[in-house]
């Protein structure tokens, strides 16, 4: 039973819209809570024993169990150890009119959120749901704050490409839009589905991530729809990413029965878990990250046409660093940063002259060679300043220094006045290095007036190096 003497229903509604199952053997009980969390407008199922938990549980994971611990059959803890062991527990709060210290300890180390004795009190229920529902709300939103703890690097740069990289971003996670990002190894695909996620109506969901290239064929199929064999449940991404996003890698590697399945997945919004009989609604954002070379794989057939065009609604081109060297200092600055906060690192500046050697670096690597570079000088070197011989060491036989004719073409395609103050600042940087920051020399080396020469530093953001 519930008591509700002295027990005022708590003046604020707590509109959270979570999904909770209530498993419950006594009807009574069944209905009067599923009553009370409906007027607090959240979804309710009910079940009547382990067999009906499973049954829900398997049509739709809720948000929230709450299971009673004394069942005919089946009792709470078996099917809570049952639930633990095949990784689809929710925030469970175990209920029960015969509690012991012992089976409350026993509850919690099998992961369930909280233990409420019977008769419930109608105050307390509500309160333990509201704070297990936050429980988890929290912990997803710390696991995506954590995987995303470094992805805003990509899009550091005042460069005219990363400009009109971030507005097109901006507009395409206001959207929620399936989106094909494509791009040369290493140019932060993944970093930018990220970005798109965090920003999207999407961001307090989860956020999957599958590279199919990583995963044995034998098992892609299991992997996505998940399945059902002897009453034993495992469910696939389509339907861990509920209400969230999905990213795929290297969809190319799909069979051509298995791209059939997903584009009829993605088509009808629905599916079926391999050896299952029950149709599942997919709700997801689909992001997917491609080379440049993906329509050619359409082309000779590798890719189904249909789940080509149905993935790239939207496309977004993420461009080379090469492309974009003039940002090359606030990226370096930006791992160097991220590597001191989250590797324990001791801090090191780069010397302009080490700057410029980066900067005439070829990067087919792009981001993840420049991230490597960086942190490997970072943890093999001991001066508080990294030089130019210690980037060239860290490159290695990788050192692929441009060429005159390729540095200016790289000029000629930006604006006039972009491309003036490039030169003008790689000039200033050069030289005070060369320098030593020593303004006179450096003023008649330039042809400037000291005055007129401390005005053009300030404008670029520069200053004289320190004694």
């Amino acid at each position: 039973m519930i008591a509700t003497a002295n027990n005022a229903r708590p003046e604020t509604a707590r509109g959270a819209q979570g999904y909770i199952l209530v498993v419950d053997d006594e009807p009574e009980i069944r209905r009067l809570v599923q009553e009370i969390l409906e007027d607090e407008h959240y979804r309710v199922r009910t079940a009547d024993s382990a067999i009906d938990a499973r049954a829900v549980f398997q049509a739709q994971r809720p948000d929230l169990v709450l299971l009673d611990i004394w069942m005919p059959g089946t009792d709470g803890i078996t099917l809570l150890k049952e639930w633990s062991k095949d990784g689809l527990v929710s925030p469970v709060v175990m209920m029960s009119g015969h509690g012991t210290v012992e089976t409350a300890v026993e509850a919690t180390r099998l992961g369930a959120y909280d233990f409420i004795e019977k008769p419930l009190s109608m105050g307390k229920l509500l309160v333990t749901v509201e704070r297990a529902l936050e429980s988890e709300k929290l912990r997803r939103e710390n696991q995506r704050l954590r995987a995303q703890s470094d992805n805003g690097t990509f899009i550091i740069g005042r460069s005219r490409p990363m400009q009109n990289l971030r507005t097109q971003i901006e507009r395409i996670a206001a959207s929620d839009s399936w989106v094909m990002i494509t791009g040369e190894a290493g140019v932060g695909k993944a970093a930018a589905a990220r970005y798109l996620h965090a920003h999207s109506p999407r961001q307090n969901a989860p956020r999957i991530e599958v590279n199919l290239a990583a995963i044995p064929p034998a098992n892609r199929a299991l992997h996505l729809f998940g399945s059902e064999q002897g009453g034993v449940v495992l469910p696939g991404v389509l339907e861990q990413v509920r209400g969230g996003t999905l990213v795929l890698s290297d969809i190319t590697e799909l069979d051509a029965e298995l791209q059939a399945q997903l584009d009829h997945a993605f088509a009808e919004k629905r599916f079926n878990r391999i050896g299952g009989r029950e149709t599942l609604t997919f709700d997801a954002c689909v992001i997917t990250t491609v080379s440049p070379m993906l329509q050619q794989t359409v082309t000779d057939g590798d890719l189904r046409e249909s789940l080509y065009y149905r993935l790239a609604v939207v496309p977004l081109s993420i461009p080379p660093l090469r492309d974009h060297r003039e940002d090359l200092p606030e990226l370096v600055n930006a791992y160097v940063d991220w590597l001191v906060d989250n590797e324990g690192l001791t801090y090191r500046r780069f010397t302009t002259a080490a700057i410029n050697l980066l900067r005439n670096h070829g990067w087919p690597g792009n981001l993840r060679e420049l991230r490597n570079v960086v942190q490997r000088v970072m943890i093999l070197g001991h001066d508080t300043e990294v030089g130019e011989d210690e980037v060239k060491q860290a490159l290695g036989q990788a050192y692929t220094p441009l060429g005159v004719r390729e540095a200016l073409a790289a000029l000629f395609e930006q604006p006039l006045r972009e491309a003036r103050e490039q030169f003008e600042r790689a000039y200033l940087e050069h030289h005070l290095d060369k320098t030593d920051g020593n303004m006179i020399e450096l003023a008649r080396l330039s042809g400037m007036e000291r005055t007129h020469l401390y005005r053009k530093l300030k404008q670029l953001g520069l200053s004289p190096k320190k004694e």
